[in-house]
């Protein structure tokens, strides 16, 4: 597998044994012909890695650009990390229909969908969830979802206070 310290798209491509990286670049190409406007395809966290950038959005809990989706391999299978369907009950719901649809095994964790080649993915499917959200719904999403997590947070204070 590519170095962590991998800094281009394309040097993390070379990286890899001939067969995955075909079967990134073909994944890849589907996600940047569907990828909305205002999205953009860097390196973090050791994969390719699509985010809203922190000059239209630094908000973020963590100081890194707001992930979208990514894209990587790992040992034993490649991974594409679909935040916009994680977060997102109509997309996920339209997703995973997606694929029983077109006869294809989910392997799907919260927002991570495994897979070992480019032929168990419903390459459409994939298309469609990456077009589903615009930079600004994904922002309102983000929001929302930090929201939760702030009053979650106050919750569990008061409570270990009241404890006292």
């Amino acid at each position: 597998m590519p170095a962590a310290r991998t800094t281009s798209v394309e040097e993390y491509l070379r990286g890899l044994p001939a067969e995955r990286s075909a079967t990134i670049r073909a994944v890849r190409d589907v996600v940047l012909r569907n990828l909305p406007r205002g999205y953009v395809e860097g390196m973090e966290y050791g994969m390719i890695y699509y985010h809203v950038p922190l000059s239209r959005y630094p908000e973020t809990y963590n100081g890194h650009p707001l992930c979208y989706a990514g894209l990587a391999a790992q040992k034993n299978y490649c991974s594409l990390y679909l935040m916009g369907v994680y977060g997102n009950a109509t997309t996920a719901k339209a997703f995973r229909e997606g694929f029983a649809r077109e006869g294809k095994k989910l392997d799907m964790g919260k927002s991570c969908v495994r897979f070992k080649t480019v032929d168990d993915l419903p390459l459409t499917v994939v298309g469609q969830a990456i077009a589903a959200v615009p930079v600004d719904a994904y922002i309102a999403l983000y929001e929302k979802s930090r929201l939760k997590t702030k009053a979650g947070q106050r919750k569990a204070a008061k409570k270990s206070t009241r404890r006292k």
